[in-house]
Order: C-alpha cells, then sequence, then structure tokens
C-alpha cells in the first residue's frame, strides 16, 4: 500500500467511525465503544507508519482536480513534510487516548454514543487538516471542528453554562473565520492556486502582490482558532463541557491548529514584517496576560484552560521570530503534557463525584486517595512549569532560543524588535507560569478544604491513559536531538543564555510562591473537616460550599495568588473583564441596532402593510355593502346614475356653447 493510501486512510478511518458510531449508537448500543476506539486507535498507527516512511527530510505531494471552478482550480490531495506527519501522529495518539479514557469516564452517560462520534469526528476533520494540500479543503476540515467543539462544549446542555459556552465559542471562532476566509481567497487570487505547494512557490518567487493584508487577514481566523489576544475568551468558558473533550480540544485539535496554519504556511506571514509584528505582540499579550488569569482562578480547569492560552502564545512567538520547528515542537510537547493536566483533572472530578466540584479550595486528602492522578500531575506540571529534564523545559527553550538569534540580528525572518519582544515576555512568563503550576498543585493536593466524598476506584480505562501520557511528558524533549529532520533540519537544543534565566526564573517563581503559601497556611485558621453532602442540585457548586459554611473562593486565605497578584488579583480573577468590555463595545450596540430594526419594523413597515390591507378591506366591505341582491336598488341606482350623468352632460354643452 503506497504511502498516500496510507495518508488518505488516516482521517477517512474516524470519520467513518463516527458515521457507524450515529448510526447504531441507538440500536446496538454495545458497538458504540469499539467503534469509537478501534477506528481511531487505528489511525493513530496508519499516522505512524506514514511518519516512518516520509522520513522526515521529503515532501510526499499528491493531488487530484476535485470540481472544475472556472476559475481558481479546488484540488483533493495531500501535503506531508515533516511537521505534518508528526503532528497526525500526535492527534491520532491523543484522540485514541481520549477515546479510551472517556470509555471509563463517561460510561455512565446516555448520550455517550453521540459524544464518541463527535469525537471521531473532530479528529477525522483534525488530520484532514494536518494532511490536506489544499486550502479550501483544509477549511472544510478547520469549520467541522468548530461546529464539533459547539456540539460537545455543550454536551451538558441541560446546564446553562455550557449552553451559553457552547453559543459562545462557536461565535467568537467564527467572528475571526470572516476575515480568514477572505484572506484564503485573497491569497489564491495572488497566487493563482489554493494548492498549498503552489502558494509557497509564488511566495519564493515574490509573486504574493498583497502579502500584508493577505497574513493580517488570516491571522484573525488564526487568532479565534487558536484563542490568542483579544479572540481567546472563548476558552476558559469552554470548560463547561466534559474534561475529556478539553484534554482533546486544548491539546491535539481545535487549538493547535491555527498554529499549525501559520507554521505550514510561515513564508506567507514572513513576507510582511507588519504582519510578523503584530504577531509577536498579539503573542506577548497573550502569553503574560494570560499566565497572570492563570494565578488568580480557583476552578483547576479554568486555570488549564489559561495555561493552555498562555502556551499556545509561546507558539506564536516562535513562529513570529520565523521559527517553524520551534513553534511546532512545542505544540507536540505541550499535546502531551496538557492532555495528561486535563485527563488527571478528570481523575480528580471523578474522585469527587461532580463535575461542579472543581474548585482548588474545596479540594482534601486527594493525594492518597487518587495516586495515580498525583504523581501523573506532578509529572505534567513540571513539564508547564519547564522544569528540566521533562519535556516542557527544552520545548519551551527553543522557543526562547529562536526569539533570542531574532532579537541579536542571526536570523533575519523577523525584525529584531519582535525577538526581544518575544524573549522578555517569554521570560516573564516562565516565572508566572511556574507559580501557577505550583499553586494549583499546592491547593489541589495539600489543600485544607472539605473532604469530598468517595466515588469508588478510578476505571482502569482511566488511569492507564495517564501513565502513558506521563512518558512523553517526561521524555519526548529527550528525543529534539534526533528529530532534527522533521524539524527543518534545525536543532532544538538549549542554548546556556537561555536555560538559566528561564530555568532561574521558573525556579523563582516556584519558591517565591510555595513560600507565600507556607506563610499564607501558617496564619489561616484550620478548616472545619465537615462530611461532603451533594446538594440536589449537582450543578450548583456555590451553594455547595454555603452549605459547608466554606469561603468564597476570592476569599480562601490560603491563596497564594492573591498575594503575589495584589491589586491585579480582581481584575485577573475576572479575565482582565474583557468580556465586560466586549459586552459594552459590540453586544450592546448590536442589541441595540436590532431593537431599532424591530421597532421599524414593527412600528413603520407593519404600519404600512397593515394599513394597505385595511384598506383593501374597507373597500371590500364599501362593495359588499352595494350588493343588496334587490333588483328595484338597482334600478333606481341606474336611473340615478343616468340622470346624474345626463345633468352633467348639459352643463358640459353649455359650457361649450358659451366658449
Amino acid at each position: 500500500m503506497t504511502t498516500t493510501t496510507l495518508a488518505v486512510l488516516v482521517p477517512l478511518l474516524p470519520f467513518l467511525g463516527a458515521a457507524a458510531g450515529l448510526a447504531v449508537g441507538r440500536t446496538a448500543p454495545g458497538f458504540v465503544r469499539p467503534l469509537a476506539v478501534l477506528p481511531t486507535l487505528a489511525a493513530a498507527v496508519l499516522a505512524v507508519l506514514v511518519a516512518v516512511r516520509q522520513g522526515g527530510n521529503t515532501v510526499i505531494e499528491a493531488s487530484t482536480q476535485l470540481t472544475p471552478t472556472g476559475s481558481v482550480p479546488i484540488t483533493l490531495g495531500v501535503h506531508i513534510d515533516g511537521f505534518a506527519a508528526l503532528v497526525a501522529v500526535l492527534v491520532g495518539v491523543v484522540a485514541s487516548c481520549v477515546q479510551i479514557y472517556s470509555t471509563g469516564y463517561l460510561r455512565e452517560d446516555p448520550r455517550y454514543p453521540s459524544y464518541a462520534a463527535l469525537v471521531s469526528l473532530f479528529t477525522a476533520a483534525m488530520l484532514l487538516v494536518v494532511y490536506s494540500g489544499d486550502l479550501m479543503v483544509l477549511l472544510v476540515g478547520w469549520e467541522i471542528m468548530g461546529i464539533c467543539s459547539y456540539f460537545l462544549v455543550g454536551h451538558y446542555w441541560e446546564t446553562p453554562e455550557a449552553r451559553s459556552a457552547s453559543l459562545k465559542a462557536f461565535l467568537v471562532t467564527k467572528l475571526g473565520d470572516v476575515p480568514f476566509l477572505f484572506g484564503l481567497f485573497a491569497l489564491a487570487a495572488d497566487a493563482g492556486t489554493f494548492r498549498i505547494d503552489g502558494i509557497l512557490s509564488t511566495v519564493a518567487s515574490g509573486g504574493l502582490d498583497h502579502p500584508t493584508l493577505v497574513a493580517l487577514l488570516l491571522l484573525a481566523g488564526v487568532a479565534g482558532k487558536s484563542a490568542q489576544f483579544p479572540l481567546h475568551t472563548w476558552l476558559p468558558d469552554a470548560m463547561a463541557g466534559p474534561t475529556p473533550v478539553s484534554a482533546l480540544i486544548h491539546a491535539a485539535t481545535m487549538v493547535a491548529a491555527g498554529v499549525y496554519f501559520v507554521a505550514r504556511l510561515l513564508p506567507v506571514f514572513a513576507a510582511s514584517a507588519a504582519a510578523m509584528t503584530v504577531l509577536a505582540v498579539m503573542a506577548a499579550i497573550t502569553m503574560v496576560g494570560s499566565a497572570l488569569a492563570a494565578l488568580a482562578q480557583d476552578d483547576i480547569k479554568r486555570v488549564l484552560a489559561y495555561s493552555t492560552i498562555g502556551q499556545l502564545g509561546y507558539m506564536a512567538g516562535a513562529l513570529a521570530v520565523g521559527d517553524r520547528g520551534a513553534a511546532v515542537f512545542h505544540l507536540l510537547s505541550h499535546a502531551a503534557f496538557k492532555a495528561l493536566l486535563f485527563l488527571a483533572a478528570g481523575a480528580v472530578i471523578h474522585a469527587a463525584g461532580t463535575n461542579s466540584l472543581t474548585a482548588m479550595s474545596r479540594m482534601s486528602g486527594l493525594a492518597k486517595r487518587i495516586p495515580d492522578a498525583y504523581w501523573t500531575m506532578t509529572v505534567a506540571l513540571l513539564a508547564l512549569a519547564a522544569i528540566p529534564p521533562f519535556a516542557g523545559f527544552f520545548s519551551k527553550e527553543a522557543v526562547l532560543v529562536a526569539a533570542e538569534h531574532t532579537a541579536l540580528g542571526d536570523r533575519a525572518t523577523a525584525p529584531a524588535g519582535a525577538g526581544w519582544t518575544i524573549l522578555v515576555a517569554g521570560l516573564l512568563t516562565a516565572a508566572l507560569t511556574a507559580a501557577y503550576a505550583l499553586r494549583l498543585w499546592l491547593r489541589t493536593f495539600r489543600g485544607h478544604g472539605p473532604e469530598a466524598p468517595r466515588h469508588g476506584r478510578q476505571p482502569i480505562a482511566m488511569t492507564s491513559v495517564l501513565w502513558v501520557l506521563a512518558i512523553p511528558s517526561l521524555g519526548f524533549g529527550l528525543s529534539a536531538v534526533y528529530l532534527d529532520d522533521w524539524f527543518d533540519g534545525e536543532a532544538l537544543t538549549p542554548t546556556l543564555t537561555t536555560a538559566v534565566l528561564g530555568t532561574g526564573l521558573a525556579v523563582a517563581g516556584g519558591a517565591v510562591t510555595y513560600a507565600v503559601w507556607r506563610t499564607l497556611a501558617a496564619r489561616a485558621a484550620p478548616a472545619v473537616k465537615t462530611p461532603h453532602v451533594a446538594h440536589p442540585d449537582a450543578d450548583a457548586g456555590l451553594v455547595e460550599a454555603e452549605a459547608l459554611h466554606l469561603p468564597h473562593p476570592a476569599e480562601d486565605p490560603a491563596d497564594p495568588g492573591r498575594a503575589l497578584l495584589g491589586p491585579l488579583y480582581g481584575p485577573a480573577a475576572a479575565g482582565f473583564h474583557l468580556d465586560d468590555l466586549y459586552r459594552k463595545v459590540f453586544v450592546r450596540p448590536v442589541l441595540g441596532a436590532a431593537s431599532l430594526v424591530r421597532f421599524l419594523d414593527r412600528e413603520v413597515v407593519d404600519t404600512y402593510v397593515s394599513g394597505a390591507a385595511g384598506s383593501a378591506k374597507g373597500l371590500g366591505w364599501l362593495v359588499r355593502r352595494a350588493q343588496t341582491g334587490n333588483v328595484q336598488t338597482y334600478l333606481s341606482a341606474l336611473l340615478a346614475g343616468s340622470v346624474v350623468l345626463a345633468i352633467a352632460a348639459v352643463a358640459l354643452a353649455n359650457a361649450f356653447a358659451g366658449a
């Protein structure tokens, strides 16, 4: 079987699994789990075979015209370079882990069949984006992921949080997709093709007429899909969905799609210094702002959501300095430990017995009760904090090294100012990341909240996946020296300067956080150990807290985030009020305009329509009244009319005679 055939089967198998799962989900529930796991697992194996055959240093191209358009042709084909081969392996492995994990996590969920089918469709869409050689076909996968995220985030549609979060995710990403679509059209108009190889050839020959316009339009879609400032606000709210969905979206699919798209078409963006500068500023604000917000969150999943936004900022920063190898390397590394973090958080939620009890201020006794989640989450948090030799250290260092080279003028693909911006923001974010990672670990596993109810043993499907993902979280970074062929042949090893600065700041951030936590914990009064009693409204987490006489999360006296952030704590906890700003600047004017249109429609347009209808109705009433059916009346009217006409005729004759 040829490599191209194998590549076609990689996205096709999960798609067929999704179709079969939707078809037999209710009639044959025993087939749902095999149809969810086996096609995705087979796709992961085939993706590995494709990567081995591709070898990293060659590009596999194959295409056929999909349909005649009369202008720019659309082709169906594959474009597999080293980045595509590795990212496809990543998507297949993480999606397989999520599907296996979900068989235990959602085993009692009545909507599991539709959930599993949507996860498979989500996976197929991302694999289509990864392998596609035509931008229009890539756009199909891009949009399918958007609709899948809408349904998956809204899985618990009974809760208003899930409904609003799914709608917000869909609308915010679509806000970026509109200019993204225009950017694709403008790019194809300049290049004369939607094929990726043709576009890259056009850019290399200097044939791109409007590089800045095209790049900025495309960046709008990337900002929405990969949750970059200012279109990142949908991602924290998306935590209302099932935790395995969060792992899939945050680690390997939707948010990675934007970064991967820029990496694949980086020459298009590098052709405009203005676009690279905009990308650098966007990435820097995203990194620092999301790290500050993560340091103020009480919900575990929201901390991880803001962490994802910040790590995506690192990837965007690497692209802003022209190093797609460092960006994709961090994408792969981050996918492993972020999937592990979310799935371990799911184990914490499962141990608590409710999807609402995810506040760190209410955690106690979890380290001994769920040792698998405790140890694997510790590994993932060390990787997130970029502590050597964990995977995050090597991939984050690759980003900082790329920024350093650009700042010092050793790399000419981006302005030096972009390099300094990413370098300074990256180092500051390194300290903040270690601070909120340690804060999460301390408050989750060393907290003094009320002990949650015991929910039985963790299913083996959940615990085994955690240990599988712990392996790349620990050792993937060490493989960088063997993957040069897949990363444009560039070395991804750390340098002494950035390693010392980055690790030193991370250690300092963690040390300060630990010292503050110890001080606050010693001063705080011992928490009252009250047996947990589930409230009838399982989704009312704050009601549970009030029933147990717990402090509000924002008033937790042992929270080091409040002491570290000081006056920034309130704004950071609220995401710097960006949602409120958008509500005032965009939502209210739109609602006001809608109210005006409704008024005009009802009071003006409807008035004219109703008036026309009333006039016709009144005229009809008059005509109906004249039709009495009495012959004498008709003859009298005829005689009267004849007399009137005769008098009028005589008057006219006299008038003409006198003239």
